[in-house]
């Protein structure tokens, strides 16, 4: 019935034509590796970082997979093909996000598979039976802001090690004395692409919805004893079948919680909008968008009024001091308030001020307007003092 000896591969036409295994597939955890190295290193930082655990559930698509078998005296048939039935999976992680987009986790992993036959046997035969994997993988992901607040897409991708048991595989001649049982347990690597999307849940901080999409591919090799009962043979005989490379597309939705997430503040009143421009020390306050260096229509104008007074008295030096508020990690946000003190200097220039009387810093997290602890979003610390010498 199986031919002694022969590789497994995957073929992908579950109606009995054998394809070439597909090029696409083969190599699309290559492409999405390349896409996450070209990710640019200034991308915006992802809404959480430090400790999250996920679990989602969904479907399970597996390709057609090639077998083959170890039983000498058992009627050849050249290569065989497992094919299966679509069937669920599920998993749960824990992980750490870094706060600048990238984060890590180790997942655990299971899925369950209908078999509906065990293809290009000599004879009709009736088969059933299911095929279980379960295991665990370490991923490493990159969220990425598109200025969406509440969609934050993500790719990734993961290595680890998956055990396959093929339970109650039995194949029986119609009519006839074969029969072929396995019920056994093995294990190989295995590898993983990602691609997905994180909806953050409104008025509940830390928590998303996810939906997403994998492609797991298990490397082939792995061997499951059983024993067969050949055509005029009175006791069964040993039988070893041989899976190959198999490939599952999934498909899952879930969540996640991140557990240092704090609640956004609410917006301003009108009451305590941004402090007037033109102050009696000769400062200006510029205030950003949370986690932006960019300028809104205000800023630029707070900023050209800044470059007016400095034409109008004897201006030595000008200070631009960057500040961000708690949220974040200390290292993110000392480069993000130079980002936006560098922002207001090129407004300054833009305006005619000469750039060798500007000096810029940054301070990041310290020497807040408003005193908070950490990981709070204050407006009125996301801001860029101007001060006129």
């Amino acid at each position: 019935m199986i031919a002694p000896g022969t590789r497994a591969r995957t073929v992908a036409d579950r109606g009995g034509h054998d394809l070439k295994e597909n090029d696409t597939m083969r190599y699309l955890a290559t492409i999405l590796a390349t896409a996450l190295l070209a990710l640019p290193a200034a991308a915006v930082a992802q809404p959480i970082s430090g400790l999250y655990i996920g679990a989602g559930v969904g479907a399970d698509v597996p390709q057609n997979t090639r077998a083959s078998q170890t039983l000498p005296s058992m009627p050849g048939a050249g290569h065989l093909r497992l094919e299966q039935n679509i069937g669920v999976t599920g998993l749960a992680s824990i992980g750490y996000a870094l706060g600048n987009g990238w984060r890590f986790e180790i997942e655990g992993d299971f899925d369950r598979n209908g078999i509906d036959k065990l293809a290009r046997t000599p004879f009709p035969a009736a088969t059933s039976g299911t095929v279980r994997n379960y295991g665990a993988m370490a991923n490493a992901l990159y969220d990425m802001d598109i200025g969406v607040p509440w969609l934050y897409p993500y790719l990734g991708a993961g290595a680890g090690y998956q055990w396959t048991h093929v339970d109650g595989l039995s194949v029986t001649q119609a009519g006839g004395p074969f029969h072929l049982g396995v019920d056994d347990t093995s294990g190989t690597f295995a590898w993983q692409a990602m691609a997905g999307l994180g909806i953050p849940i409104p008025r509940m901080p830390g928590l998303s919805a996810t939906v997403e999409y994998r492609f797991m591919g298990i490397l082939g090799g792995e061997t499951f004893d059983g024993s067969a009962t050949l055509a005029g043979g009175t006791a069964p005989v040993p039988a070893q079948l041989k899976l190959g490379n198999r490939y599952d597309h999934q498909l899952l939705i879930g969540v996640r919680y991140a557990f240092n997430v704090t609640p956004p503040a609410p917006p301003p009143a009108p009451a305590a909008a941004p402090a007037p421009a033109v102050q009696p020390s000769r400062s200006y306050l510029v205030f950003f968008d949370w986690d932006r260096a960019t300028l809104t229509a205000r800023a630029r104008q707070i900023i050209r009024e800044a470059a007016d007074a400095s034409t109008h008295v004897q201006v030595t030096r000008i200070d631009v001091n960057g500040h961000t508020d708690t949220s974040g990690t200390p290292q993110y946000n000392k480069g993000l308030s130079i980002r936006r003190a560098r922002a207001v200097k090129a407004e300054l220039i833009r305006d005619g001020v000469p750039a060798n009387v500007i000096t810029t810093q940054g301070f990041g997290e310290t020497n807040l307007l408003v005193a908070t602890g950490p990981g709070v979003r204050e407006p009125q610390n996301r801001r860029v003092e101007i001060i006129l010498h």
